[in-house]
């Protein structure tokens, strides 16, 4: 699933490449995919990109006039292509863009330059691929009034939000019961976090996934607000390393114990526990986390 870093990269890169240019074309190899009708999917041409960013998992892109939000759920990868390179299997979504006169001025630092970024005289495409169609691809005209499932009024702070202070951690953390991993992936609490990098917070932080809230004492929880701020940033300056320019591609591999049960703990060598409640991975050390 991708979470708060892998959709930082994208939405950083895909602002970078394509703000400033006009839609010239939108097409649905996988109709089940759009949120949205035909009328209003074919008003959508010829608008600006005026900024792509991301809200917790979703990307927003803000037109012109309408907005687009993806939210790609479990399957849901981006490419960001030339329109004459090889369309992936099980592409959804493909949206075209044309020339524009210059890159935004707001670009992130971390992309100047990069080889990556098409020409602004060069055409480009966002292609949405997504094997499940899961994944919903919402078009919101002004105007119009469509739900988005978790989007709406269902987010607290993104987990990298300056806004998110120790303080604020304090007092929201107090409102939200449970186990520790399901309260990181709680997007009411903070938004952005999922299945992988809650384990990796819970290994920084010394804890285990199904302690409860209530049992933390105050340095403990200190203690997990540092680990998410310090996992996420430091997760985000490795994926600009690892990710450019293949952005479908989700780099998981260099992570401290996701999905790596078996493996010896990178910090005291104790084998790393795995277990699969509702299906989904959770992966801890016994040696390390109490």
């Amino acid at each position: 699933m991708p979470e708060l870093p892998d959709l930082a990269i994208v939405a950083d890169a895909f602002h970078a490449a394509l703000a400033g240019r006009s839609i010239a074309s939108i097409e649905a190899p996988g109709p089940l995919a759009i949120r949205g009708t035909p009328a209003e999917v074919a008003d959508l041409v010829g608008q600006r990109l005026i900024e792509l960013r991301r809200r917790g998992k979703f990307l927003i892109a803000r037109l012109d006039r309408d907005r687009i939000v993806f939210s790609p759920m479990l399957t849901g990868r981006f490419q960001l292509a030339r329109p004459a390179a090889p369309l992936p299997t099980k592409t959804a979504v493909v949206i075209a863009f044309g020339e524009r006169s210059s890159a935004p001025r707001d670009a992130a630092r971390w992309t100047r330059g990069a080889d990556w970024i098409p020409g602004d005289e060069t055409a480009a495409e966002i292609r949405y691929r997504d094997p499940t169609q899961m994944g919903k691809v919402y078009i919101l005209p002004a105007g119009v009034s469509r739900p988005v499932a978790g989007f709406d009024d269902d987010q607290g702070p993104d987990a990298d939000d300056r806004s998110l202070t120790p303080d604020v951690w304090r007092q929201r953390i107090r409102r939200h019961p449970g186990e520790l991993k399901n309260l990181l992936k709680n997007q009411a609490f903070i938004a952005g976090i999922g299945n992988a990098y809650s384990d990796e917070i819970l290994h920084a932080a010394r804890l285990l996934p199904f302690r409860k809230r209530s049992s933390l004492a105050e340095e403990e929880i200190d203690a997990l607000y540092a680990a998410t701020r310090g996992t996420i940033a430091n997760a985000i300056d490795e994926l600009r390393r690892r990710v450019p320019p293949t952005f479908e591609k989700q780099a998981r591999d260099w992570l401290a114990v996701h999905d790596k049960g078996g493996q010896p703990c990178p910090r005291c060598g104790t084998r790393i526990s795995e277990v699969k409640p509702g299906g989904f991975v959770t992966s801890f050390c016994r040696g390390c986390q109490r």
